[in-house]
């Protein structure tokens, strides 16, 4: 006698059948799509003479999407107003050009996309497609070539803008703050490598600049610029070669505020000559008064201290640097000032090439070196040099150190003196070294040097400064006691032979001094020595 099957266990089987079925069937999908958009025609076509349509089409076998237009797409020379592209929102087959009222007679354009065009789907790019049309009758077809650097950092940032200013009768240098160049290219990827096409015969200046408001001018106070010394005649076979640095521009004063009691905060723009700025008070002063200049040790910041207020709410200020003389003025009124605290550093562990400082928070006007002593721990005195560096507000305390070692600085009341008369309380750090091996070397020889004196640099990857030696000859650097880590190496021709790096100087006419970079980072580790040779260009 056959059981009967309940209808609810007959409805499930049904049911797991049909999933089985239709995952049986179901497609896993094909290979990611990885193709750009292909290009397929444009109204008026590409390359075309005696241009004189009201709106062009570019058409692609896809949708398609323009992202970051405004720094991709490079008009060359521009077109002011800049025309209306589309699409810039949702996805379309073309891509659409307008306002086109404003073209030059017979003049080439050049229409670069850079890495905009991607499709819709998966944004792979279409690279560097480009739409060049004539208002004349034919095509401009020459073209230069080059490379960017950075003359201080080992590679350049993305898109620097490369300008072409045609050199005739109504030529300046000056142009480049205003007036919109000829010609305009980007390099628009990690490559450091650039082209101008379509351009016509003449003589040009070419510029590199780090164009950053995209406003094909070039700004110093926070843009780069690269230029070549002579201008360049087309056509050329040349290719060119240009560094990019930022100016050290003259130190400008700006209106200076009341911050604290006694305590008058001066904002600047550029650095050069700040060192030697001297800020005197025009107005009356009264008996006794005296005052200092105090640099941020972080921010383009003086700040002017003095002992004793004046008797007027508004001061006037004469601020004197190498190039310029300004008068401003300020008001002030009562105000709290800062008490005198003294700031040890470092504390803990110190490097054996590092120096101990005194930091004060008010200007430091004299100090005792008889009240400030260093002991080891077997309890006996070290000797030490100090020095007070006025501008920067700090006591430079300077000693031999044994490694695996621990020692006590003491800094008695009565040690530092401030403006107003305060002094300090009692002050001690307890420092310790670490052991040699905890450090590594790196022992270097030079090839190739062509001339001294130079600097050598050991910098992290962002460039900072870690380490340095200056020669007037030789070729073997030992860098001692250096922290696990990414190092940098370069070598900086000193060519005025001040110890420094110098930046260049457009409209002067001055390029950066050279700096080599060794081709690839070095990598300290504890308790190894490193030998690298360095084979200069």
């Amino acid at each position: 006698m056959l059981k009967r099957i309940p209808g609810i266990l007959i409805v499930a089987v049904l049911v797991l059948l049909c999933v089985q079925c239709a995952k049986k069937g179901m497609p896993e999908g094909g290979p990611k799509d990885e193709e750009p958009p292909k290009f397929i025609r444009a109204t008026p076509e590409n390359y075309n003479t005696n241009f004189n349509a009201d709106e062009i089409r570019i058409f692609f076998n896809e949708y398609i999407k323009l992202e970051d237009a405004r720094q991709q797409v490079v008009i060359s020379p521009p077109i002011e107003p800049r025309p209306a592209m589309m699409p810039m929102g949702s996805a379309r087959k073309d891509v659409r050009i307008q306002n086109l009222d404003s073209l030059q007679p017979n003049t080439t354009y050049t229409i670069n996309f850079g890495k905009s065009i991607v499709d819709n789907n998966e944004g792979n790019p279409l690279p560097y497609f480009k739409y060049v049309f004539s208002t004349g009758d034919y095509l401009d077809s020459l073209k230069v070539s080059g490379s960017i650097k950075d003359a201080n950092l080992k590679a350049p940032s993305e898109f620097i803008s490369i300008f072409l200013y045609e050199v005739d009768s109504t030529f300046s240098d000056s142009l480049v703050y205003k007036e919109t160049p000829r010609y305009i290219t980007y390099t628009l990827d990690s490559t450091v490598n650039f082209e101008l096409e379509n351009l016509k015969e003449g003589t040009y200046q070419i510029l590199a600049v780090e164009d950053k408001n995209d406003n094909y001018n070039f700004n110093p106070k926070t843009e780069k610029i690269g230029f070549i010394e002579n201008y360049i005649t087309l056509p050329t076979d040349s290719t060119y070669e240009i560094s990019i640095f930022k100016e050290n521009l003259e130190f400008e004063a700006e209106r200076p505020k009341l911050l604290k009691g006694n305590q008058i905060l001066f904002g600047y723009q550029g650095s050069k000559g700040v060192d030697s700025v001297k800020i005197n008070l025009l107005t009356p002063k009264p008996q006794g008064f005296e005052s200092r200049i105090v640099k941020d040790r972080e921010t383009d910041t003086l700040y002017y201290w003095y002992n004793i207020r004046p008797e007027n709410d508004s001061l006037s200020f004469e601020v004197v640097s190498p190039t310029r003389r300004d008068t401003l003025f300020t008001k002030i009124a009562e105000a709290e000032r800062d008490s005198l605290k003294l700031n040890a550093n470092p504390t803990g562990t110190i490097a054996f090439q590092e120096n101990y400082r005194l930091q004060a928070n008010t200007p430091i006007t004299e100090f005792n070196k008889e009240l400030i002593s260093i002991m080891d721990a077997d309890s006996s005195l070290v000797n030490f040099d100090a020095e007070i560096r006025n501008l920067e507000n700090e006591i430079i305390i300077s000693f031999d150190k044994e490694e695996s070692s621990k020692y006590e600085v003491t800094t008695l009341p009565g040690a530092v003196t401030d403006l107003f008369g305060d002094t300090n309380d009692t002050i001690k750090s307890s420092l310790s070294t670490k052991s040699y091996a905890d450090y590594g070397s790196i022992i270097l020889t030079l090839q190739n040097v062509n001339r001294y004196p130079i600097i050598v640099q050991l910098t992290n990857e962002k460039g900072e400064v870690q380490h340095e030696q200056y020669a007037t000859g030789g070729n073997n650097f030992h860098f001692r006691f250096l922290k696990p880590g990414k190092n940098l190496i370069r070598v900086i021709f000193d060519d005025n032979e001040n110890q420094k790096w110098d930046t260049g100087n457009y409209l002067k006419r001055i390029q950066p001094e050279e700096i080599q970079y060794y081709r690839d980072t070095v990598e300290v580790r504890s308790n190894w020595d490193i030998s690298e040779t360095f084979i200069l260009k």
